[in-house]
Formats: structure tokens, sequence, C-alpha cells
């Protein structure tokens, strides 16, 4: 069932409900009105007549009958009957003859207990009044039909129930335009989300003016577009560039095989290119390798070995894994500020990948340094680890610094340097694999100085 109409139905039905327990209210304190105001008319009707009767000397029986029969109280089929103590009748009176109630002695003495009591006989509300006046005393019953007031509760009745059907239809209209308002922003984000694709991801939703529900979702799609086309531009150039770098030594590869076997060569020759291509499939294999790191570095976390790692023995190792890589390169570690408590060097991690972040940054450091330097400071401050690698090199311009975590971006100073490009945006999705930050300080002609921010286990209770 389309939303639309669940919603009308569930509008309709809310105020079904609140529409029954107002008509029920109404004609239920109506009927107690009736009822009440019929009692009391009835009661001072016994009261008046008790005191008639009282007056013996001023009015008879057939006075009383006659000022009972010209005294109109809007009642039909009026009866009033009178018992004395010892429950004689000594007073009757009907508006049609031979009408009378069945009254019986436990009625009588009922009444005078409570004073006043009141019951329904046939199709007649009956009141039944103790008088006392001494020395009489007497029990007055007076019953009658409210033909007035059933009538009137009858109209009412009619009106209610033809006012909650009306109403009941009415709801059910209103809701179905109200359903159909409500999820028209709903309709129009479903229509500009349809015509978004792959290759039309610049398109956004209008998020309209108003700050509403509706507002908030086309923001938080927009913002998910947002992710998505940059992660589609991103993957664009990785392949682009990653088919470049691939291409590059497997055409130097065939272009020198190629050549060596348009004619016999010696053997010096042949040595040479198999060097040449021996070379070039290094490259090639350091290259594949370090796009296995990356694709493993941008996967889920949870593929990824966690456990607890001391960073300091992360750090103690790097100046000899850097050695192997170009025993030019010079490490200089400072761990002055250690904390005193050895726990707060702990982290949540794989101490692969956070060893390659750090390396990897570290070689970049050492490689754009001019005496070949790098020095690295291990620091701890409100549960958190900072790791500066700092370097005397030529500093990174401002609006390099975006870009420089992206893959296979260079600058302009490393393209004579060697290297892939994919060092920094490995170490980038390393860090950020493990809840942490790289932040960067340079000015150019005055070095770099990439600071790693990891959170301690402490910080964590789950990775």
């Amino acid at each position: 069932m389309p939303v639309r109409f669940r919603i009308t139905l569930l509008f309709s039905a809310l105020a079904f409900v609140i529409l029954s327990l107002v008509c029920i209210v109404i004609y239920y304190f109506s009927y107690e009105a009736r009822i009440t105001n019929l009692r009391t008319r009835l009661t001072n009707r016994a009261i008046t007549t008790a005191r008639l009767l009282s007056q013996r000397e001023i009015f008879d029986k057939a006075l009383v009958q006659r000022i009972d029969s010209s005294t109109t109280i809007a009642l039909l089929d009026k009866s009033v009957q009178a018992y004395d103590e010892r429950n004689r009748e000594i007073y009757r009176y009907s508006d049609r003859p031979n009408d009378t109630m069945d009254v019986t002695p436990d009625d009588l003495e009922a009444t005078r207990k409570a004073g006043q009591t009141f019951f329904r006989q046939g199709e007649k509300q009956v009141a039944s009044y103790y008088y006392t006046n001494e020395p009489l005393r007497l029990v007055v019953l007076v019953a009658g039909e409210d033909e007035e007031g059933v009538k009137q509760l009858n109209n009412l009745l009619n009106i209610l129930l033809i006012s909650f059907l009306i109403g009941n239809f009415l709801i059910l209209v209103a809701g179905y335009f109200f359903s159909r308002g409500l999820l028209q922003p709903i309709r129009r984000i479903s229509e500009d989300v349809a015509e978004i694709s792959a290759q039309n991801l610049a398109r956004r939703i209008d998020a309209g003016k108003s700050k509403d529900e509706w507002n908030q979702l086309s923001q938080t799609l927009n913002d998910l577009l947002n992710r998505l086309q940059e992660s589609f531009e991103m993957q664009r150039r990785f392949i682009a560039n990653a088919s470049h770098e691939l291409s590059t030594p497997l055409t130097a590869i065939s272009s020198q095989l190629e050549v060596s076997l348009q004619r016999e060569r010696a053997a010096e020759d042949y040595k040479r290119v198999m060097l040449s291509i021996y070379q070039d499939v290094q490259q090639l294999n350091k290259l594949t390798q370090t796009l296995l790191e990356f694709a493993k570095a941008s996967g889920d976390v949870g593929g990824i070995e966690i456990d607890l790692v001391r960073i300091d023995e992360v750090i103690l190792n790097i100046p000899g894994a850097v050695a192997k890589s170009n025993p030019t390169y010079n490490i200089k570690v400072d761990f002055s500020e250690m904390p005193e408590q050895e726990d707060n060097l702990l982290v949540f991690g794989n101490e692969a990948l956070l060893s390659t972040a750090i390396k990897n940054i570290v070689i970049n450091a050492c490689k754009f340094s001019t005496d070949h330097q790098a020095a690295i400071t291990l620091r701890i401050a409100d549960h958190q680890i900072f790791i500066s690698i700092a370097d005397n090199g030529p500093g990174i311009e401002e609006s390099e610094m975006e870009r420089i975590f992206q893959p296979f971006y260079r600058v302009e100073e490393s393209r004579t340097t060697g290297g892939f490009g994919l060092g920094l945006p490995l170490a980038y999705r390393i860090i950020k694999i493990h809840k942490g930050n790289i932040d960067i300080h340079s000015k150019p002609g005055e070095g770099t100085t990439f600071v790693l921010v990891l959170p301690s286990a402490k910080s964590l209770k789950s990775f």
C-alpha cells in the first residue's frame, strides 16, 4: 500500500476515534443533564403536592387534584400518589384514568430511609420523596414521561450521527490531500535522484528554503552525492594514473625486447638490455606492491588484524627499515617527552600498517631534505599520541597541501626525484583507518613537519 494511503487511513482513523469520543461525551452529558433536570422537576412536584396535602384545612384532595390537573410540568402521562406512615394511599392523581404506579412497602421504606429515591417504571421516571412536617409524614411519588426531553435527545443524536459521518468523510478527503502535499517533497526528491547517474553526479537536489526535515534529507543526500562524486573522481584519477604508471615500464620492456630481437647482437648488448629490463621489472614490482598496500589500506577495517601496539617500538624500527631502502638516509629519534606510564604508548591498530605509514613519511622527508635527514619526535598529551616528522627540505606551497594526499599526485620538485606519488596517500589512508589524522606545517624554504595524531588505547573502548 502506498505511503500516501497509509497516512490518509491513519489520519482518518485518529480523527474517527477523536470524533467518536467527542460525540459520545456530548451525548452522555446531554443524557445525564436531561435525567437530572427531570428528577429535579419530579421532586419539586412531589414537594409541592406534599405541602398542599399537609394543609388539610385549606386544600382538600379534590382541590389538590384540580391543582395537579391544571399544573403542567411538560411531562406525559403524569401521575401522583401519596402514602401515610401506615403505607395507606391517601392521595392519587393521574392524567390518564386508571393509570397507577406499582408501589410496594419496600419502595416506601427505602424512601423513608434515603429521604428521596429515583427509579424507572416502564417508560416513566419516578421520583419518591419523604415529606416530614409534624404531625404529618408523607411519601409522595411523582411519575411521568419526559417526551420533550427524549425528543430533544433524539434530535441531538441525529445531529451527532450526521455530523460524525460528514466529518469523517471530510477528514478522509482532507487527509488524502494533506498526505499528498506532505509527500510532495519526497516525490520531487525521488525524481531528482532518479535523474542522477555516474555520468551526471554533478547534479544536486534542490533543498528549498524551508528549514524542515525535507530540507535536512535533501542536504544529507547532497552531502552523500558530494562524497560519491569525490570518490568517483578519485577512482578515475587513480585508474588513469595507475594505468599510466603500469604502462610506462611495460612499454619500456616491450620496446627494448623488440629492438634487441631485430638483429643478432653481442652477448654484452643482450646483457645490457636484460639489466635494463630487470630494472624496469623491479620498478614494476615495486609499483605493484605499493598498489596492493594502497588497496589494503583503502579497504574495510574488518579485514585488518587489530591488536594493541606500542608506538615507541614501531618508531624504533623505522631507522633500520629506512636504511635498507637507502643507506644515505639518516633518522634522528627524540623520546625526551616519553610518558611515565607505558600504557599511554599503546594504540589499537595493525603494527605493519602503522610502520608502513610512518616509514613512507620519513622516506619522503629524507628524500626532500638537502642533507637526507629527518627527525622523529614522540609526544603524549590528552590521551593522544603525536608523532612529528620534520625535514629541512624546500617546503610545500599552501596551494599544494590539499593535493599531496591524492594518489599519484606529485609536486613539481618531486618529479625529478622518482617515486609514484603513492607514499603520502597510503600513509594518510592508514592513519585514517586508525582513527587518526595528519597535520602539515610547512613554509617554502623552511622545511616541512608532518604531525601524525593517533588516539591512545585508553581513549578508545573499542576499535
